[in-house]
């Protein structure tokens, strides 16, 4: 509100006569004041909302992806857990990289006075947040045009165990898939580089494959793409949970399969005829610590500068991604694309 009053030039009883639809207010006055309600980023109802004293919010926001993603599932469960043992709710968006649709959840979630926020923001900008008057948290990704809280897996490092993992298996041919992820896996990307590096090999560009869609659908066609080459690779680095599905899909059949190294866990991973090896993180403590420290900070017991927790990642060995390279050329038997 004070934001508003300084930004049109006015007093705070003007904006709060203005936002609430009282009388007394010049045209021209109530003008400059929506403008003000315009330029910070809030629509109008919200910032009235927002501004009603004597009501404490009991509830939180969490602002994430797609929901039938387990990694965005488990976040939103754990945080739910933590929450409801001090009798927090929390109020779930899902939005799935859109910055405006993102925006307006947001905007909205501020609306019904919830104490705090915690987003898997995608790649807009998030300075309008700075006027939010509630404490933010990011999770999983840093945003872009605020200073605030970040909770976060250590990406890059887990993108070297990775492909540390296989060159040490003496692959040198290693194909990595990434997800249409701003942040994420471009960080997974630079880990996978710095093994190279470190072991003074170059990387062949025509490996490192940037896919238009996160899906296994995506995933399996350029496997099968990259199998079919003269010169395939003999292994694989899939950067996502889903996107190693689309890989296992592709290689199924192959004589001397490559071998394969996913982030992120998923259930039955270690079920399959070769058990699938994985660069694993704990995303449920992900969604506990991102909202731990939202509650200190909306309760004022945590009032330090904008802290950034990075969160390990371990690898673990069950067999695909301890195969050795093979003398032999990875052809699928059945036609490509099919």
């Amino acid at each position: 509100m004070i934001d508003v009053a300084k930004r049109a030039g006015v007093g705070l009883g003007t904006v709060s006569r203005v936002v609430n639809g009282g009388a007394g207010v010049r045209d021209e006055t109530a003008s400059r004041v929506r403008a003000a309600i315009d330029a910070l980023g809030f629509q109008r109802n919200e910032v009235a909302r927002a501004l009603r004293p004597g009501k404490k919010s009991s509830s939180l926001a969490l602002v994430l992806g797609d929901l039938t993603n387990p990694f965005f599932a488990t976040i939103a469960k754990s945080s739910l857990e933590v929450a409801g043992q001090v009798g927090f709710a929390v109020v779930l968006g899902s939005v799935d990289e859109d910055p405006e649709g993102e925006k307006r959840a947001i905007q909205e979630l501020i609306g019904r006075q919830v104490a705090g926020l915690m987003i898997v923001p995608d790649q807009g900008d998030h300075s309008f947040l700075a006027s939010a008057g509630v404490p933010v948290v990011f999770v999983d990704r840093p945003a872009h045009g605020i200073d605030a809280d970040i909770v976060m897996v250590d990406n890059e490092g887990g993108g070297r165990l990775a492909a540390e993992h296989l060159l040490q298996q003496g692959h040198e041919r290693i194909a990595i898939l990434l997800a249409p992820s701003y942040y994420t896996t471009g960080r997974r990307l630079r880990g996978y580089r710095r093994a190279y590096r470190s072991a003074g090999l170059d990387v062949d560009e025509s490996l490192v494959v940037q896919l238009s869609e996160g899906n296994a659908e995506a995933a399996e066609k350029a496997t099968r793409e990259l199998m079919h080459r003269p010169d395939p690779p003999t292994a694989f680095f899939a950067s996502t949970n889903f996107l190693t599905e689309g890989v296992l899909r592709a290689l199924r059949g192959v004589d001397a399969e490559p071998a394969v190294v996913g982030f992120d866990d998923f259930r039955l991973a270690d079920m399959l005829p070769t058990p699938v090896t994985v660069v694993a993180s704990d995303i449920a403590e992900l969604g506990r610590t991102a909202a731990r420290l939202l509650l200190d900070r909306t309760s004022g017991i945590d009032t330090r500068p904008p802290q950034r927790i990075v969160l390990p990642c371990a690898l673990i060995q069950r067999g695909s991604g301890e195969r050795p390279p093979s003398a032999g050329k990875r052809i699928k038997a059945e036609p490509a694309g099919e």
